[in-house]
């Protein structure tokens, strides 16, 4: 890690820009919609709800720490490099289910564009899609600053977004959220929900690599770690707590969040939420199809000597967008989130996980004491 890199990097580069940058990446098409919400939250009830959401956060940080730590510990700013160091020549296996999952995750968010679309608008859901893939295409196409600039002033759209919705909803129906936290309901099973929706979104702690360069010492990294837990939770609790308002009818909605929108009836706000849902898996497309630029233009540095062109990432953008519109448009946002995540939740726990708590750990105790990137 370079130290002039480091010296330059400002408070908010070091300890919010990870956090937002892995908020970016988890929040995508069913967060945003509040369908992962209803899917792996809702079904253990109001308080065992808030558990999971509890559970996921703690996971979430304790493996962001780790990742960056390990990162630091081996020099790695792109997923490839962070793989090899971890788990040596079976480090293709999760090339393999990144690039799978990678496809998964933009179908899904291209048919939360095309829902949103037609929800707010009136467009066929083709549309919808289509506007976001040309979106995403265009930010990846130019590189870190690029993408780091979009995480961030989208984060401000977010944040002030979902806060004024937790105050309309609780002014609308904070009589019903209040019931309904106070009635008996079913609250087991919140541990595998839990585990599971962080399982498979954990992924983004190595998605946002190239952010590590920022970082000054490994307690820059438990700091910003332990951060990017909460940051990228926050939004979740708080859609959450409102959607128990109309629990367990919300349940069935493909999008929740729009279903909110029409109890409050406020036209203009319903059209700022949708652009904010936009703009989050704007950012969210983006960060992932990042991830791959990113990999291809380290090996292309060390093969070629150059990096890799303004044009030949919107080339690679492109085409795994194309693979991902064919499955939003096939399946739909629901199939793809129930039938879809679960299964590369376990993926990502037995391939990432695992070997980071293991063998990851190990490494970083090792190369701490007195080594290149001991903590200062």
């Amino acid at each position: 890690m370079s130290a002039a890199t480091g010296s330059r990097s400002s408070f908010f580069q070091r300890f919010l820009l990870p956090g937002l940058a892995f908020k970016a990446v988890v929040i995508g098409g069913g967060y945003a919609t509040g369908r992962e919400l209803v899917e792996f939250f809702l079904p253990s009830g109001p308080w065992g709800g808030i558990a999971a959401i509890a559970l996921a956060t703690c996971v979430w940080s304790l493996v962001c720490a780790a990742t960056f730590l390990f990162a630091r510990a081996t020099g790695a700013l792109d997923y490839r490099t962070f793989f090899q160091h971890l788990l040596g020549p079976a480090w293709v296996l999760f090339e393999v289910a990144y690039f799978l999952f990678i496809i998964l995750v933009l179908a899904v968010f291209g048919a939360a564009a095309g829902a949103l679309g037609a929800a707010a608008l009136g467009w066929p859901e083709i549309a919808g899609t289509l506007v976001l893939m040309a979106g995403i295409v265009s930010f990846a196409a130019f590189g870190n600053s690029s993408v780091e600039r979009l995480f961030k002033w989208v984060s401000v759209l977010l944040y002030g977004v979902y806060a004024a919705f937790l105050v309309l909803a609780l002014l609308s129906f904070g009589d019903r959220i209040a019931a309904n936290f106070s009635l008996p309901a079913q609250s087991s099973g919140w541990a595998l929900g839990g585990l599971t929706y962080a399982g498979y979104n954990v992924v983004g702690a190595v998605v946002i690599l190239p952010v590590v360069r920022h970082m000054t010492s490994n307690r820059d990294a438990i700091a910003a770690g332990l951060i990017a837990g909460p940051l990228a939770m926050l939004p979740a609790l708080l859609f959450f707590v409102c959607m128990i308002a109309y629990y367990p009818a919300i349940g069935a909605e493909t999008l929740p969040s729009d279903f909110l929108l029409a109890q409050l009836d406020l036209p203009a706000f319903r059209l700022l939420f949708q652009l904010m849902i936009f703009s989050a898996l704007l950012e969210s497309g983006t960060g992932l199809v990042h991830a791959i630029n990113e990999r291809i233009d380290k090996t292309w540095r060390a093969r070629r000597g150059t990096a890799l062109s303004a044009t030949a990432r919107l080339v690679v953008a492109g085409l795994i967008l194309i693979g991902s519109i064919f499955l939003a448009t096939r399946f739909g946002l629901v199939a793809l989130i129930a039938e879809g995540y679960g299964v590369f939740g376990y993926v990502i726990l037995a391939i990432f996980v695992l070997p980071l708590a293991t063998i990851g750990v190990a490494r970083i105790l090792k190369s701490s004491p007195g080594g290149a990137h001991a903590a200062t």
